[in-house]
């Protein structure tokens, strides 16, 4: 899957509401490999079964859903998993559900409250944690987002989806291509055993944002 580059700001739905209900529980679907986190939310992909069998009704209605139809949907997916957190509140396998399906359903805020549940639960859990600064990110907050990221990096300072993500805030959140492209590098430097597809994907990313303007931050907020 080749990384697209995007200027989209991050507090702006960057996706048609047809096109946001299409991806439903794509967070279930594909896991953390690296950049799927944020390129989930904009790249075009292929519907799991589960959002499928919800998407039917509304397309064979001919109608786009919104996004006040999207909240309902997920809070009928939470459901049972709230039910089973009365009697597990610290339960950290299901709040990152929850946050999973507030989040497939651009409810940021929600899958942020979720997500940072999980975190408190489970401190250690730099896949959580990862998920919840892409919530902030997604939400709007950049700044906490990357203090999540440095959070995760303290434990792992290779983990590569934090530092994938976090060159990926600091390009198109803060317009700094000089601290993302340093993210990048410590990953390909930290993560030997990428697989050739992946570590491509990186270094493109790396050649196209150094080839513009030298990956530096641009006056005047422009991006790079």
């Amino acid at each position: 899957m080749a990384i697209h580059r995007t200027t989209a700001s991050p507090a702006s739905p960057a996706l048609r509401p047809w096109q946001v209900y299409a991806m439903a529980a794509i967070y279930l679907a594909i896991g953390l490999a690296i950049g799927f986190v944020l390129r989930a939310s904009r790249a075009p992909a292929r519907v799991p079964v589960a959002a499928a069998a919800h998407a039917a009704p509304a397309a064979s209605a001919g109608a786009n859903p919104t996004l006040d139809q999207m909240s309902q949907i997920a809070d009928r997916q939470a459901a049972p998993l709230l039910e089973k957190l009365k009697s597990h509140p610290n339960d950290s396998g299901l709040l990152i559900q929850l946050g999973s399906v507030y989040h497939s359903a651009h409810q940021f805020s929600k899958a942020a409250a979720y997500y940072g549940k999980a975190v408190a639960a489970d401190p250690k859990n730099d896949a959580a944690r990862t998920k919840l600064a892409i919530s902030l990110y997604r939400e709007g907050d950049a700044d906490a987002a990357i203090a999540q990221l440095d959070r995760t990096l303290q434990d792992d300072p290779g983990d590569a989806n934090a530092l994938f993500n976090l060159g990926m805030i600091r390009w198109q959140a803060q317009q700094d291509g000089g601290d993302a492209v340093a993210a990048w590098r410590q990953l390909l430097k930290s993560n030997p055993q990428l697989s050739g597809d992946r570590k491509a994907e990186v270094e493109k990313l790396i050649a196209d944002v150094t080839a513009s303007a030298g990956g530096k931050k641009q006056p005047g907020g422009e991006k790079p």
